[in-house]
C-alpha cells in the first residue's frame, strides 16, 4: 500500500511540474485579432508612432457614446500582434476640467518625454509622462478651449515636426487650425494661430506628415456616423499651405463590408519609404459610427511622390518587424 501511495504522490508532483500549455498566454500578451482588426474591441481615431524599436498605438475608447472617458495604449514589435498596455489617462480621475467625451488622442515624444494631446468635452488638452505608458499628468487646463471665431468644435489634435524641429499643432472641426507650439510643448502664442483653407470637404480628423520636403495632409470628410465617412488628401510646401487637393484616398468598400473608414494616422517605417495608415471603420459585421474598430493597411506612394489610394482589406498588414 505504501508503495502505491508513493507512486500516486510522485505522479501528482510530476503533473504540477509540467510546463504551462503553450496557449496559456498572460492577459497582456500580444495578440492578432481576426478580420484585420489591429486590436479587439471598439476603438477609433488611432494615433500611431514608432520609437526605439516599438510601434505605439493610442485610440479613442469607443462604444460608450458621450460616456467615453479614458484612453489606452497598445504596443507592437511587428505591426500585427498588439499588446495592451492599459489605461494611460482617465478624465474622471486625472483631468480636473472635463470628465466625458474623450476622443482622438495624439501621441508624440520629445527629448525623452511623452505628450498625449486629447479631446475632452470639445476642448483640447495635453498630458505629459516620462514613459509611453504613463502615468500621464494633465497640465490642469485646456490647451485649446475654442476655435478662432468660434467656428466648429476644438477637437482632434495632431502634431508634426518641422525641418527646424518646431512642433506644429493642428486641430479642428468644420474649420482647420494650426499653430507652432512653444518649446515646452504645452503652450503657444495665440497670435500665431492660423486658420487653414483649401482642404476640400474638411470635417475633422486632420493629420499631417512630412515626406521629401512636402507636407502631406489627410482629413476626414462627412459625418463620422455615416458609412460614407472617408479620407481626403492634399499636399503643401509648408505647414500652412497653400494646399493642393488630390481627392479621396480612402472610402467604403461595401463588397467587403467596410463602412465609414476614416480618421487615420500615417506611419513611415524608419529607414524606408514604406508607409502604413492606421484608421477606424465601422466594426464588422454590425458596427456603426459609435461602435468602430481600428485597422491598418498599406499607404502606397505614387510615382509623383504623393500618398496613393488606400485599399481597405480584411487581413491587415503582414508582420513588419523593425530592423
Amino acid at each position: 500500500m505504501l508503495a502505491a501511495v508513493t507512486t500516486v504522490v510522485l505522479a501528482l508532483a510530476a503533473v504540477t511540474l509540467l510546463p504551462a500549455p503553450a496557449d496559456a498566454a498572460p492577459a497582456d500578451a500580444p495578440t492578432r485579432p481576426v478580420g484585420g482588426r489591429a486590436v479587439d474591441g471598439h476603438y477609433a481615431d488611432p494615433s500611431i508612432i514608432v520609437r526605439d524599436g516599438t510601434y505605439w498605438l493610442y485610440p479613442t475608447t469607443d462604444g460608450e457614446g458621450a460616456a467615453d472617458a479614458s484612453f489606452t495604449a497598445w504596443s507592437s514589435t511587428d505591426l500585427v500582434h498588439w499588446r495592451p498596455r492599459g489605461e494611460v489617462l482617465n478624465l474622471r480621475t486625472d483631468v480636473s476640467w472635463a470628465d466625458s467625451l474623450a476622443w482622438a488622442p495624439e501621441i508624440t515624444e520629445k527629448d525623452g518625454r511623452w505628450y498625449l494631446y486629447f479631446t475632452a468635452e470639445e476642448k483640447i488638452g495635453v498630458a505629459v509622462a516620462d514613459s509611453p505608458t504613463g502615468p500621464f499628468r494633465d497640465i490642469g487646463r485646456p490647451l485649446v478651449a475654442e476655435n478662432p471665431g468660434g467656428k466648429g468644435a476644438a477637437i482632434d489634435p495632431a502634431v508634426v515636426t518641422g525641418p527646424d524641429g518646431t512642433r506644429y499643432l493642428y486641430w479642428g472641426n468644420a474649420q482647420a487650425q494650426m499653430v507652432p507650439l512653444n518649446p515646452d510643448m504645452v503652450s503657444f502664442d495665440p497670435k500665431k494661430v492660423q486658420v487653414l483653407s483649401g482642404l476640400d470637404g474638411f470635417g475633422e480628423g486632420l493629420h499631417v506628415d512630412r515626406r521629401a520636403d512636402t507636407w502631406h495632409v489627410t482629413w476626414s470628410i462627412g459625418d463620422f456616423r455615416s458609412e460614407d465617412y472617408r479620407v481626403g488628401y492634399a499636399t503643401a510646401p509648408g505647414p500652412a499651405g497653400p494646399f493642393t487637393n488630390h481627392g479621396v484616398i480612402l472610402e467604403k468598400d461595401l463588397d467587403q463590408g467596410v463602412r465609414g473608414p476614416g480618421h487615420g494616422s500615417p506611419l513611415r517605417i524608419p529607414g524606408t519609404d514604406e508607409w502604413y495608415y492606421a484608421y477606424h471603420r465601422f466594426a464588422i459585421p454590425d458596427g456603426d459610427g459609435t461602435h468602430r474598430e481600428v485597422t491598418l493597411d498599406r499607404l502606397p506612394i505614387t510615382p509623383e511622390g504623393r500618398f496613393g489610394r488606400i485599399t481597405p482589406t480584411l487581413a491587415g498588414p503582414a508582420p513588419r518587424p523593425l530592423i
